[in-house]
């Protein structure tokens, strides 16, 4: 079993706990945050950040505490990120549901739910809970799956950010025709990390789909590499977790196009 495989075995382990029915689940749908337009968000800058509250991963186990997530999200929103993302699956990567709530009702701009989203419940429930962004792997979804999830997301109004690694999850990717496509340099099989990937498939992606490069962005250097190579934003978290100002290393990322 690869390390992904595992991953989405624990997702559903753990979504049994959370299940209710439909009936519940629309209300609570009815009832969550008006969404917030993420690409519109990204759209307002020349190099934009996604930041990232994440407490840990399975590549470098623990990398912050983060005992207030919504102060550290906060400070992202202050800093100029246009997404704030927060890992909610709790096994490997520490996060959950409670973190992201949090956050939700302490800053204004848009929410990605960071999570291994394969099926229906788990799209339903990010937007019960809020979210404005969900992540749909490749790597994690038949084709049939990957349409039909992007378009139940679509119908409760959020954006998805479809995530690519490698050539072949790029023809799949594109012909859902995406508004977003994340190309994560970090293979989820092995966790590898290989930043040519930016070089490699940023400049397949047709123009009018927004570009967003994902892993091992451990500084201004790596940032850079993703933007010469076309990407329009970058998602990072642990160099903003473990920094001492992540505040001034957004002002740092978001420099780069200037």
């Amino acid at each position: 079993m690869s390390v992904l495989e595992s991953i989405v075995a624990g997702v559903l382990l753990d979504q049994e706990e959370r299940i209710v029915s439909q009936d519940v689940l629309k209300e609570r749908i009815l009832h969550a945050p008006p969404v917030r337009d993420a690409l519109v968000s990204l759209q307002k800058n020349p190099f934009s950040v996604i930041a990232e509250v994440k407490r840990s991963s399975p590549s470098k186990g623990a990398l912050a505490e983060i005992e207030s997530p919504e102060l550290l999200a906060r400070r992202y929103e202050s800093a100029g990120a246009s997404v704030v993302s927060v890992l909610t699956e709790q096994r490997r990567f520490s996060g959950s549901l409670a973190d992201f709530d949090q956050v939700r009702s302490a800053i204004e701009i848009p929410m990605l739910r960071k999570d291994f989203m394969v099926n229906e419940f788990l799209i339903q429930e990010s937007r019960a809970h809020g979210a404005d962004l969900i992540l749909l792997i490749v790597a994690a979804l038949p084709d049939p799956q990957l349409a039909q999830l992007y378009s139940i997301a679509e119908n409760l109004g959020m954006r998805a950010l479809v995530e690519v690694h490698d050539e072949y999850e790029l023809e799949r990717a594109l012909a859902i025709s995406p508004e977003i496509i994340g190309i994560n340099a970090r293979n989820l099989h092995s966790l590898d990390v290989d930043l040519s990937a930016f070089d490699r498939l940023i400049p397949r992606i047709p123009d009018n789909i927004y570009k967003v490069s994902e892993s091992g962005i451990l500084s201004v250097e790596d940032a850079k590499r993703a933007h010469d190579a076309g990407a329009n934003a970058i998602l990072v978290g642990e160099a903003l977790v473990r920094s001492s100002d992540p505040t001034e290393l957004i002002h740092q990322f978001m420099g780069i196009s200037r």
